[in-house]
This record gives C-alpha cells, structure tokens and sequence, in this order.
C-alpha cells in the first residue's frame, strides 16, 4: 500500500510540475501574441501615414507638372510660327521645304522636347520627395 501512496504523492507532484510549466508557457504565449498585435497595429497607423504623406506628394507634383506643362505649352503655342496658316498646306508638287515650313517644325521640336525635359524633371522631384518620406 505504500508504493500506491508514493507513486500517487509523485503522481501528484509531477502534474503540478508539468501543469504549473504549461501555465507559464501559455501566459508567455499570450503576452507575445498580445505584443504582436501591439507591433502590428502600430505598423498598420505608419502605413497609412505613409499614404496619405505620398498621396499629398503625388498631388502635389502632379499640380506643379501640370502648371509647368501648361506654361511650356503656352510658350511654344504663342510663338507666331506655331500659329502660321500655310505651315499646315500640303502642296501638290513636291518642293523643298521652305524657311517657314523648316522653322515651324522646329519649334514643334522643341515643344515636344520641353514637354519631355518637364516630364522627367517632375518625375525626378516627384521620387525624390517619396524617397524622403518615413
């Protein structure tokens, strides 16, 4: 009868061991698993600030490309050339250009070329400023 009673007092003994072990194995699972949520929802806010920081760079570049543009634009369009009725004539015999036909196409040139040069420039500040954001 006493080899029942020390196997039950070591029974005993050894499920408060084990038992107390997963206890403390479990509350540590668990305030990890609650700092993980913590970390998680405080990278969630600092997406969305970073969002709403490049949404407003975006806006802002795109308003700034589009003014530019529009003043490029608005320079090579008021040049005389750009405006010259008989630049758009085709004749029916071919001839060499002339001075006003060489001139006007040109200037469509170099428009396009300034439109161009704007692009990449609003392009460069437009990655720049999302470089800079953290």
């Amino acid at each position: 009868m006493i080899d029942y009673v020390k196997m039950a007092i070591i029974g005993v003994v050894l499920s408060i061991a084990f038992g107390s072990g997963w206890y403390i194995r479990n509350l540590d699972y668990k305030a990890f698993k609650l700092e993980v949520e913590h970390t998680a929802q405080a990278q969630e806010a600092n997406v969305k600030s970073i969002q709403k920081q490049q949404a407003l760079v975006t806006k802002g570049i795109e308003n700034e490309y589009e003014a530019k543009l529009a003043a490029v634009r608005n320079y090579y369009k008021s040049t005389s050339v750009w405006n010259n009725p008989s630049s758009g004539k085709v004749s029916g015999i071919s001839t060499a250009p002339s001075a006003t036909d060489v001139i006007t196409a040109y200037n469509v040139l170099a428009g396009q070329c300034a439109e161009t040069t704007q692009q990449i420039v609003s392009l460069q500040s437009w990655l720049n400023e999302q470089m800079g954001i953290k």
